[in-house]
């Protein structure tokens, strides 16, 4: 069981929170809004009514002690940035932040918040892969150049062996593992003699050009 902090409880913020509880974590949750904090309640170890741009504040609720904290301060770019650098200057090793803005998103990075998300744009990016390409079930950037996604396999790949399709010379895409909706299991690293079935999904990893190639034939 890990520790976890969410600050900021709008509806993202809420959710994460719950969400991060029913996996068995010990989650507190922290926001100005007393509505917010009497609606969560019931489902965190501790909701705490709190400014978080008041340090003292913060290190009274044992911020030191936690594994990560959330800030998911939307709508005020101040506070949002007030509260990342009072997370850090206790000393929270991970901080992630949600950003407004591309703007925001760079003062957050600037000053020291571990991840920065940015929940509208990173949900179009999904959206507009996921509509580009329909046989693409997810994406999810990696590392500047590079992506993981879930791709169905095409009907040309269905009952060959990964060496046959042979990805990793043809593409430059690594098959890091492949799930089967039918029996729910996952095979991680697969051989090269693993054989794909049409009820196969694949994760992939590779350059977003290699990648952007494989979907548009897919």
């Amino acid at each position: 069981m890990k520790q976890f902090a969410v600050i900021g409880l709008g509806n993202f913020g809420s959710y994460l929170a719950r969400h991060l509880y029913d996996k068995g974590h010990d989650v507190l949750a922290i926001d100005k809004d007393s509505n917010q904090v009497q609606a969560i309640r019931d489902n965190v170890n501790q909701a705490v009514v709190a400014d978080a741009t008041d340090r003292k504040v913060m290190e009274s609720l044992g911020m030191a002690e936690m594994d990560a904290v959330v800030i998911s301060i939307g709508s005020e770019m101040s506070a949002s940035i007030l509260a990342t650098l009072n997370i850090k200057d206790i000393g929270v090793k991970r901080v992630i932040a949600m950003s407004i803005s591309e703007e925001h998103g760079r003062i957050l990075s600037k000053i020291g918040a571990s991840e920065v998300f940015f929940p509208e744009k990173d949900l179009a990016v999904s959206t507009a892969e996921r509509l580009h390409n329909p046989n693409m079930l997810d994406y999810l950037p990696f590392i500047e150049g590079y992506s993981i996604i879930r791709l169905s396999p095409r009907s040309d790949f269905v009952g060959k062996a990964l060496h046959e399709v042979n990805l990793i010379n043809r593409y430059g895409v690594q098959v890091v593992a492949v799930k089967n909706v039918l029996s729910d299991t996952t095979t991680l690293i697969p051989t090269a003699k693993y054989v794909l079935k049409g009820s196969d999904i694949m994760i992939l990893l590779g350059p977003n050009e290699a990648l952007d190639k494989l979907k548009l034939e897919t």
